[in-house]
């Protein structure tokens, strides 16, 4: 008697652990993920989106077998560390972290757990602390990373702002990612001898102001791939096309706002990550060894919104950009 009441007490806990997960990985019936957006708006919209198409297509389906808990940050690093935090305390399966506060915030919170996060919509993983100098993980992460050709774009300011004197770079200073591709930008049109200058917004509240000096003093502005810009395209737009000054935007979300972008496909970035996911919580792989993903192709887009105000012929090789919402 003693025995059946002590395998049956045995089954019971291994019934629980099973439930609960407890943060572990490997093949199991239900998941849980937490997943933790920097800000809303179209890119991002799309990682996530992609993200959960990647683990459908492996059969992990939100509302089937898997339960997702979602929170938008609102661009606040406060809010990401907290909900980084909170997702560590209930224990989730993993952690989705899209864009690179987030991601960070979520590499600090799981440090010493083994909660897996897989990230995406991250420029640099090195700069950020995410990736060794030589592009390896850090720990029990890894991802995708949205970072496009920064020379590429560069070369696009020359095509289509041919008579540029002036470039302004326009960004959030709280944004890793932002610093450093204004660094990598201006390098490029150093070695091109055009003249540069820098303007950091420190939140949404310095845009208007922030653009409308920069608009004052350039000829052409350039805004990287940054969440606080892409949010707040409408502000850009408003102050630019008025003024008859280009935007070069780092991709297509902030492109919404601006002249062209030269960018990557956020939706396939996300999908990569769900793929990703889907070998380290069913096939138990490692995050630390998985490498880290890049997008293979990107698109020159044009806004024939803002071409249009503007009076710039856009080269054959563009493609018009979607901008309905």
């Amino acid at each position: 008697m003693k025995k059946r009441i002590l395998a049956a007490v045995l089954t019971a806990v291994m019934a629980m652990g099973a439930l609960t997960g407890c943060g572990s990985t490997g093949s199991k019936d239900n998941y849980t993920i937490g997943i933790m957006q920097y800000a809303v708006h179209g890119s991002l919209d799309n990682c996530r989106e992609g993200f959960l198409q990647g683990l459908a297509e492996e059969g992990i389906v939100e509302g089937e077998n898997l339960t997702i808990e979602y929170v938008n940050a609102q661009a606040d690093n406060g809010t990401s560390a907290m909900t980084a935090s909170n997702f560590v305390s209930k224990k989730v399966d993993m952690i989705c972290a899209i864009a690179t506060p987030c991601a960070m915030a979520a590499y600090n919170a799981t440090m010493n757990t083994d909660i897996p996060v897989i990230y995406t919509a991250v420029s640099d993983p090195v700069e950020a602390g995410l990736a060794n100098e030589d592009g390896t993980p850090v720990g029990n992460i890894t991802g995708t990373s949205d970072l496009a050709p920064l020379d590429q774009q560069e070369a696009m300011i020359k095509e289509l702002v041919p008579d540029v004197t002036q470039v302004g770079i326009v960004y959030c200073s709280a944004e890793a990612n932002s610093v450093f591709q204004a660094n990598q930008i201006e390098a490029a049109l150093e070695k091109d001898g055009i003249a540069y200058k820098e303007y950091s917004a420190a939140d949404s509240n310095e845009i208007q102001s922030v653009v409308t000096k920069a608009v004052s003093e350039c000829d052409c502005l350039y805004v990287p791939t940054d969440n606080t810009m892409a949010a707040n395209v409408d502000i850009i737009k408003n102050v630019t096309v008025p003024a008859g000054i280009p935007v070069i935007a780092g991709e297509e979300g902030i492109c919404q706002g601006a002249l062209a972008t030269l960018s990557i496909s956020y939706y396939d970035i996300g999908q990569a990550a769900g793929e990703m996911a889907y070998e380290i919580l069913v096939n138990g792989k490692d995050p630390g060894t998985m490498e880290i993903e890049y997008a293979s192709a990107t698109t020159k887009e044009y806004n024939a919104d803002v071409a249009d105000a503007l009076g710039i012929t856009i080269p054959d090789d563009y493609v018009k950009l979607s901008t309905e919402e």
